[in-house]
């Protein structure tokens, strides 16, 4: 069975080359071109490409942004593609198969689809309901130009901020490049829990817990940090936690 495949790239030339090298694997049929990042979301809505080869710098929504917006239960691995190291480091914190430097090399490019291919492997032979995003571990915060890998245990909470999501630790606040949604199914349960529509605690950091009124309960964390929960879920962390 060929590996459904899409190329992103806002450059003509790029995209050419990168096809004709793709098309150079017998297993490879490159279903798809995609020349915005926008454009990349709806393809592979309509086309349920099995992996994406995605270029970085793009104007409008860059490649990070395309896979942060990419929905549905069985979402596409992603290689990305870029002209820049600088990146490779966020790339893989975000679960890419593998990050290519332009011009891509053809044994690069064939060590690439080996992995395609072996995760493609695994994913088809486990149970659709068993399948699972691998669990955090640490995380890439922005601040500013620079990158930082956090541990989670160092995390107090994830806050969402409008469009943003800001990961809060002692040290100060990062800007992760994950929604909320996303954090949620990857971090470990029931140590990270959303307790409400914008923040997800790492109750490891709670320190005091006091009732506020006979609905609302009032949570401190490590960092003086505040939270007003509902006194089921107040309830909730004391069952699942060492409160």
């Amino acid at each position: 069975m060929p590996i459904r495949t899409l190329v992103v790239d806002d450059e003509p030339v790029a995209r050419q080359v990168l096809r004709e090298q793709l098309e150079e694997f017998s297993d490879i049929l490159v279903t798809g071109e995609a020349a915005t990042g926008l454009e990349a979301v709806e393809q592979v809505s309509r086309l349920s490409p099995e992996v994406v080869f995605l270029d970085l710098q793009m104007p409008g929504l860059n490649g990070f942004g395309v896979a942060r917006a990419l929905r549905g239960e069985k979402l596409p691995l992603v290689v990305y593609v870029t002209a820049f190291e600088k990146h490779a480091l966020e790339a893989f914190e975000t679960g890419a198969v593998d990050y290519l430097l332009k011009p891509v090399r053809k044994e690069r490019l064939a060590a690439a689809l080996e992995k395609v291919r072996l995760q493609l492997a695994g994913l088809r032979l486990r149970p659709a309901k068993s399948q699972s995003l691998e669990p955090l571990k640490r995380i890439t915060g922005r601040l500013g130009a620079d990158l930082h890998l956090i541990n989670l245990d160092d995390v107090i909470a994830f806050v969402a901020n409008n469009e943003e999501v800001e990961i809060i630790t002692a040290a100060g606040r990062y800007h992760a490049d994950h929604t909320l949604k996303a954090l949620e199914q990857r971090l470990p349960a029931p140590r990270f829990r959303r307790i409400h529509r914008g923040t997800i605690i790492n109750t490891d950091h709670i320190r005091k817990i006091s009732p506020l009124t006979s609905k609302r309960w009032l949570l401190r964390m490590s960092n003086n940090l505040e939270a007003v929960v509902s006194k089921r879920m107040a309830g909730v962390i004391r069952e699942t936690t060492s409160w």
